[in-house]
């Protein structure tokens, strides 16, 4: 059998809806979202995307080529350059500053996300890596199509949240979204069924912890 990202979001259906439908992104969605959840959500997010930088520090490392390395360099690269700076920008709009990034103690559900991903990809190998990040990286370009898609969702001035939906709607977000999909593709197409089980249950935990990261955002958790 011949695999697919779709079957990874297909063995994990319920979770997978639970995260891309869940009240956070709903509310944020429709304008409703407290603005403090919301605040802390993107504090919590500036913290997370560190981590996400080290993964990809940690999949140049993992290269056994040089198109893995490059993929790799160029991830850290966009993120360290451009994905940072850009959320340092956007939270200084919400009164959030460098210095209280900075000082910022991690939320649990930080912690045990960012830390999955790392430890996943220290004991597994880049695809392992790759499938522990994909709920973050294809799941965001698929929640703002998703948003797109509801006849509650508000658009512009009347939703205080425009400008995070845009960010994940925009055309360079979303062709970064297809491009993973497209190298995961690559990848699941030569995998036996017990290897993609394995995968899927990395998938699952990554998803589930996604889920509890809105949470976290609601509940303005530590």
């Amino acid at each position: 059998m011949s695999y697919r990202f779709d079957d990874l979001k297909a063995a994990c259906q319920d979770e997978w809806h639970a995260y891309i439908q869940h009240d956070f992104v709903r509310q944020l969605g429709a304008g409703t979202l407290p603005r403090d959840a919301f605040r802390h959500y993107l504090q919590q997010d500036y913290l997370f995307l560190i981590h996400f930088a080290r993964a990809y520090a940690l999949a140049v490392y993992k290269s056994r080529n040089m198109a893995e390395l490059r993929h790799g360099f160029e991830g850290l690269k966009t993120l360290i350059d451009v994905e940072l700076d850009l959320h340092r920008d956007y939270c200084r709009v919400w009164g959030i500053s460098e210095d209280d990034l900075a000082r910022l103690p991690e939320a649990k559900a930080t912690l045990a996300y960012t830390r999955y991903v790392l430890d996943t990809g220290n004991r597994g190998d880049l695809l392992d890596m790759h499938v522990a990040l994909a709920p973050c990286l294809v799941g965001y370009g698929e929640i703002a199509n998703y948003l797109n898609a509801q006849r509650d969702t508000r658009r512009g001035e009347a939703n205080p949240f425009d400008a995070w939906i845009a960010m994940y709607e925009s055309d360079d977000f979303q062709a970064a979204t297809g491009a993973e999909v497209e190298w995961l593709d690559a990848r699941l197409t030569t995998v036996t069924s017990d290897r993609f089980d394995e995968l899927a249950s990395i998938f699952r935990d990554a998803t589930r912890l996604e889920i509890d990261f809105w949470q976290m955002g609601l509940d303005q958790a530590f």
